[in-house]
């Protein structure tokens, strides 16, 4: 029996997850690369659940590599699209992260209740505070 359109599908959207989340994690570290890290990322990539998942030489572990594929230099290439596009950073964040320092144009105006403010009810009063 072939692999269906779905199977393939689902097999290339969960690497595509995958490659997307290990740039992720990737970019947004803390410390310096280490050689433990580098067995992470090739345990969660090719470990023992995703190739009971997808059996290697399959059309499914095939979508798979391609998935990640997709998802690890997708992500590279939004950030490139967003950066591109922004007044406020340009090619040096990718070198050490300078950005251009806030003009101070903008403002939350008064009526505006802050992002980090309380619950409220219906009848506007502030819960969980």
């Amino acid at each position: 029996m072939g692999t269906s359109t779905i199977q393939l599908l689902g097999a290339g959207g969960f690497g595509c997850l995958i490659g997307w989340y290990v740039y992720y994690i990737n970019r947004y570290r803390k410390g310096d690369v280490q050689l433990s890290d580098l067995v992470t990322l090739i345990g969660v990539i090719g470990g023992g659940s995703v190739l009971a998942l997808f059996k290697e030489g399959t059309d499914l572990f095939g979508a798979y590599g391609i998935g990640l594929f997709i998802g690890f230099f997708g992500y590279f290439l939004v950030l490139l699209l967003l950066v591109g596009i922004s007044r406020n950073f340009n090619a040096d964040w990718f070198l050490d992260g300078r950005r251009i320092k806030p003009s101070g144009d903008f403002e939350i105006p008064g009526d505006v209740r802050p992002t980090t403010g309380g619950m409220s009810d219906a009848n506007n009063n502030t819960v969980n505070q």
